[in-house]
């Protein structure tokens, strides 16, 4: 199994997120110990937004006139698509900002997406050519968004689930903490049950092989 875990929070040591994918790699390490584990991290190694000179690396965009520190970033997008496509497994620590994720993570995301490797256009529309994957999105959020008033200023999961559909991979499954902007007892519990919930995601993915 190649797994491909990748942080994109902002807060280091402090990050719920972090703390969760953490746990979810070491789980599934317990029960797969040969697992190869690529790690990313978007935050520290942060990932440069696309222009159309570096979008031109893998799409039409008009731009043709390269210097080296956009070839250099070509093979950027090389790296990031091939690591995507290696893995069985993706494991994304995603905090929600501002309603939807990180632009390290969008960074990230709009590197992969990518026509004739991650996706194709079809004359019925675009098809999906990473399907067989799985996901798991470690999700933290300040507040409740799961349901109540708020689920629909959930930009976050729902973009997630759409954007890795649109991939092919329909595989998606969510831990998720909330309520780490309520208070540290509201915080402890939204972690409590995030990492209670990691043992039963996995055993339905990967059962143990014993």
């Amino acid at each position: 199994m190649k797994i491909l875990h990748i942080d994109s929070s902002i807060l280091g040591g402090a990050s719920l997120t972090r703390d969760v994918s953490t746990a979810v790699i070491d789980e599934i390490r317990t029960r797969h110990p040969l697992a190869e584990v690529t790690r990313r991290d978007v935050m520290a190694d942060e990932i440069r937004h696309l222009d159309g000179a570096i979008a031109a690396g893998f799409r039409p965009t008009g731009v043709g006139d390269f210097d080296d520190a956009t070839l250099a970033e070509h093979r950027v997008s090389e790296t990031l698509v091939a690591e995507f496509l290696a893995s069985d497994l993706l494991v994304i620590g995603a905090p929600m900002y501002n309603f939807s994720v990180p632009s390290q993570l969008k960074a990230w995301m709009d590197r992969i997406a990518q026509a004739g490797r991650t996706f194709k256009y079809t004359e019925k529309g675009p098809v999906g050519l990473a399907g067989g994957k799985q996901v798991i999105v470690v999700s933290a959020r300040g507040g409740f968004y799961a349901d109540g008033p708020l689920a629909r200023m959930d930009f976050q999961e729902s973009y997630l689930r759409a954007y890795f559909g649109f991939l092919g991979i329909t595989d998606v499954h969510v831990v998720r903490a909330e309520g780490a902007s309520k208070g540290e007892t509201v915080r402890a519990e939204g972690l409590q049950r995030a990492k209670a919930a990691i043992a039963g995601v996995i055993a339905g993915l990967y059962p143990a092989t014993a």
